[in-house]
Order: C-alpha cells, then sequence, then structure tokens
C-alpha cells in the first residue's frame, strides 16, 4: 500500500522555496496554492529582457516551470517533469506585472498533465506551456524547525 503524504500543498511548496535560488532571483511571489494548483506573479526585471528589450522568452518559460513544479508537488511526493512546451503569443517589457496560473488538467496514478497560462496586467495571454509530469513514490519532508 501506498503511504499517504504527510505534507500540506503549501508545505510542499515553502520545502521547495526554500532552496530555490532561482525562482528567488526570478522574484516570483506565490499568490494561491492548492492541491494541482499554483498560481503565482513577479514583475520583469531589466536582467530578464532580450535583445529586441522585450521579456525573454527563457524567462517566461522559468516561470511556467516553477509554477508547473510547485503545482504538481502539492500532493506531497516528489514529482519530475517528463516533456513540456510552450507557445508564445505576446511580449512584455520591463516594469509589467506577470501572473502565471498552472492547473492540473489529468492525474493518472503516476503522471499528471498541466496547463500553464502566463498573463499580464490586462489579462492578456503571453505564453501556453504544456507540462507532462511524473509522480515518485518518494515523499517530500518538511522543513525542519531548526
Amino acid at each position: 500500500m501506498k503511504e499517504e503524504a504527510r505534507i500540506s500543498p503549501q508545505q510542499a511548496v515553502a520545502k521547495m522555496l526554500a532552496h530555490d535560488r532561482f525562482s528567488e532571483w526570478m522574484g516570483l511571489e506565490i499568490d494561491k496554492v492548492e492541491l494541482g494548483y499554483c498560481k503565482l506573479h513577479f514583475t520583469v526585471k531589466e536582467d530578464m529582457l532580450n535583445g529586441f528589450s522585450i521579456i525573454h522568452g527563457g524567462a517566461l518559460f522559468a516561470a511556467s516551470d516553477s509554477a508547473f513544479a510547485f503545482a504538481c508537488n502539492t500532493y506531497g511526493y516528489l514529482t519530475v517533469a517528463l516533456e513540456v512546451s510552450i507557445s508564445f503569443t505576446r511580449s512584455a517589457t520591463a516594469g509589467e506585472l506577470i501572473t502565471v496560473e498552472a492547473k492540473e488538467i489529468h492525474m493518472g496514478n503516476k503522471t499528471g498533465i498541466y496547463e500553464i497560462r502566463a498573463n499580464n496586467e490586462k489579462g492578456e495571454l503571453l505564453s501556453l506551456f504544456k507540462g507532462t509530469a511524473y509522480r515518485t513514490s518518494k515523499l517530500i519532508e518538511p522543513l525542519s524547525d531548526g
């Protein structure tokens, strides 16, 4: 019988963020976390821009990938990406607030499918990211009190 997770979605994400220097550098702020779901936001910084002074696609990919990781690890089991893809629909510039929302579309016994949308302040779609995740049997341990 599979061992039940001993950690809440919020505790799982807190554990991940405690050691996630990249998400910290990006300035990702978590707005909401539930089972199979994460909503976060960040402000586009000057060092996230490409040679045309618009957001680098890698910055949108990274923010979407983080939201994906947080959403799929909310069940308390170490979960990793199997495959991801992204489509870009619109650009953003420095100072813009970007919201990224990851939603579970399907969760099977070991694999899940997630849709991650990045939107600007007007609610316009900047990118659409699709991720397939694999859930291992390894439990995520909560942060220690020390």
